[in-house]
């Protein structure tokens, strides 16, 4: 038994005729009466009660031929996921950032999308770095935008952008004054920092020193920095690529020297089985122009 001989036994059960049925079916009409023939030898039943002019379905066959319907629509559906599946932009790519890149890159990153009319449909997801690890080694999400340094097994990781840190501070404050801050003022300055898991804090302490600012608790985000800065709390280092959005007309930005900075980078699965797709977002992600970093080009 066949998928064909399913399709002929339920298109001449719809046309009651073998010539129709064989004509629907692209076939000769010796072709289909065979094959119905050799199903109705196979299952030891007769289906259908030939006549002059046409065939009459048996009772028999009913329940058979609704079967076959169903066998046929499973089929279709099947060929149709297998052809989904070699469409790499069928689905949406699952794309994942820390919490100190995706509020500021995703807004360019979809307007970009949006201006080449690209094929590739996004899911967006911000977390911490450890959990985007962990959700992307476990197949949940095909790629993430985190900052080095990040090179677990199995991952591919490419560089994007190299970001310095801004300074951002009241535009009443004292260090306004200046176009450029020395890090060595900052060691001196009480500098609000995020919690504890936040990739970015680390990257700050590790690049530059900074002093805390007394009884002051952890901001939860970048922009709950900006608040606490703009109520006179004290001072805050942001990456560049979030300027645009944390100053305003009570805030502003100043760069400092040397400057402290990191590298972000997007990472995927060395088998990914949609490369297609990927590479088109790598091409997304470097043809953006983002306030402060450097793209990095290969």
């Amino acid at each position: 038994m066949t998928l064909t001989e399913l399709r002929y036994l339920v298109t001449l059960a719809q046309e009651r005729h073998f010539g129709r049925a064989a004509e629907r079916c692209h076939v000769a009409q010796p072709t289909l009466s065979v094959a119905v023939k050799k199903l109705e030898d196979s299952l030891g039943l007769s289906l259908f009660e030939r006549h002059r002019h046409g065939v009459l379905v048996t009772p028999a066959a009913e329940a058979l031929i609704a079967q076959a319907q169903v066998v046929l629509s499973e089929a279709d559906k099947f060929e149709r996921m297998a052809d989904l599946s070699r469409d790499e932009f069928a689905e949406p790519l699952r794309l994942g950032a820390i919490f100190t890149v995706g509020p500021y890159l995703f807004p360019s990153l979809v307007r970009r999308m949006k201006q080449e009319a690209s094929p590739l449909k996004l899911y967006l997801e911000e977390n911490y770095t450890h959990v985007l690890d962990e959700r992307l080694a476990r197949g949940e999400l095909d790629a993430i935008i985190v900052a080095m340094p990040f090179e677990p097994p199995e991952t591919r990781v490419t560089a994007l952008f190299d970001e310095p840190f801004q300074l951002l501070l009241p535009r009443d404050h004292a260090m306004a004054s200046k176009k450029i801050i020395a890090a060595d003022v900052l060691a001196s300055s009480p500098v609000l920092m995020l919690g504890e898991g936040h990739c970015f804090r680390d990257q700050v302490l590790e690049t530059c020193q900074v002093g805390q600012a007394p009884g002051v608790s952890s901001g939860s985000s970048l922009m709950t920095l900006r608040h606490m800065v703009a109520s006179g709390l004290g001072i805050t280092l942001i990456p560049a690529s979030a300027e645009q959005q944390l100053s305003d007309d009570e805030l502003t930005t100043r760069p400092v020297k040397p400057s402290p900075h990191r590298r972000v980078v997007l990472a995927s699965r060395h088998r990914f089985s949609r490369p297609g797709a990927l590479q088109e977002l790598l091409r997304l992600l470097q043809s953006l122009s983002l306030l402060g970093t450097t793209m990095v080009r290969r």
